[in-house]
């Protein structure tokens, strides 16, 4: 990525900025899609980092992340820290990060905002959802890591721990499908990564540990009761990079836990799980196709859905979702791209509720297509 340096390189800024038409044949993504074209999905960011000194770096962005009803578009600072590395040598390096962190999640969580860092318009939505994003995109707290070099490749640890950011209304929604007039509050939460990287980057293996504990206030005259939602996401990471291809897949086990809600609200425990496969080709120097499989399920002992929609009268087949997905890139240039995708969708289980208030509306499969233009300095 090419960047604005100052200060004899110490000073770095980037920017970059996409925007993204989406189709679909039912249902909504990312605003009002269905059967007409949504241009709610984009994304403007600018960030900078500067080498204060040889052991200390401050970083941070400014993020406008607009995603139909999911986000609105208003600025936020989405990362800004202070980096501290104190120990440095040919074998390694380790230090601590301090202020609001990404959040260490699967392959690609860290990067996800820039568009040119994703293998495709939108990443897998069964590890990476964009309806509950923001309480996993980053955290007010602290990082402790570790890497460790040597022949046998690259061994990366890291600890953190902080409160997730919490867009009360967006989350809300996600969770209850309405918006009730409390307030949701994340716990602070702990974070552990390692990952390792051997042959020069010919393959990575990670390992992603979690915890997501979010505790409802009821307001006034509410029907709900104060209960809280725990999620323990625990996610398997492997990658193989060849010289043309690469094939990537990730694994999930969401164990989660809803309860004290009362008679109004769906209150159990389920053992989710997710997954996908992926695989990149690199046609020509400047083309590269994506075909993928994701298959989300919020219930692994209830895949079809048929016992929660017994038990609360909803759709069974919000319950899951599996996409295929093909897609294409296209880089004009260096600093510009264009990336084109089909999705074959059977499920709703990843679709916000915002952007399908009518839960009667929704219908079981559809096609999602998406266009996206990006540019970056």
């Amino acid at each position: 990525m090419r960047a604005l340096d100052y200060l004899d390189g110490d000073f770095q800024l980037h920017g970059f900025a996409s925007l993204t038409l989406v189709n679909t044949t039912d249902n909504n993504f990312f605003g009002k899609s269905d059967d007409r074209i949504s241009k709610d999905f984009t994304e403007v960011g600018v960030n900078a980092s500067w080498r204060i000194l040889p052991e200390l770096q401050v970083s941070a962005e400014a993020l406008s992340h607009r995603a139909g009803g999911t986000d609105n578009g208003n600025v936020r600072l989405d990362y800004g820290l202070i980096d501290w590395t104190p120990l440095t040598s040919e074998e390694g390096r380790s230090g601590v990060r301090v202020g609001r962190i990404k959040t260490a999640y699967g392959l690609y969580n860290t990067t996800r905002d820039v568009p040119f860092t994703r293998p495709s318009i939108i990443l897998p939505q069964s590890i990476y959802f964009e309806r509950t994003r923001n309480l996993t995109v980053s955290a007010d707290g602290a990082e402790i890591y570790l890497e460790r070099y040597a022949e046998a490749g690259t061994l990366s640890a890291s600890f953190a721990y902080g409160q997730p950011q919490t867009d009360n209304e967006a989350a809300k929604v996600a969770l209850f499908n309405v918006n009730p007039p409390g307030n949701l509050d994340a716990q602070l939460s702990p974070d552990f990564q390692v990952l390792y990287e051997g042959s020069g980057g010919r393959y990575r293996l990670g390992l992603t540990a979690t915890q997501l504990e979010l505790r409802y206030k009821p307001g006034p005259a509410d029907r709900l009761r104060a209960g809280t939602f725990k999620l323990k996401p625990l996610i398997l990471s492997a990658q193989y990079n060849a010289e043309d291809w690469s094939l990537t897949s990730e694994y999930a086990w969401r164990p989660t836990t809803v309860k004290n809600f009362g008679p109004f609200f769906y209150n159990g425990k389920a053992n989710g799980e997710s997954y996908y496969i992926q695989g990149t080709y690199r046609l020509a120097s400047q083309w590269e196709a994506l075909l993928r499989y994701d298959a989300y399920y919020a219930d692994r002992n209830d895949r079809d859905g048929e016992d929660f929609a017994a038990a609360t009268r909803r759709p069974a087949f919000s319950r899951f979702a599996r996409d295929w997905t093909f897609g294409l890139r296209f880089d004009v240039t260096p600093q510009f791209m264009l990336r084109a995708e089909v999705h074959r969708i059977d499920g709703t289980g990843f679709l916000p509720a915002q952007d399908n208030p009518n839960i009667q509306d929704l219908r079981r499969n559809w096609d999602n297509f998406m266009f996206q233009a990006s540019f970056r300095f």
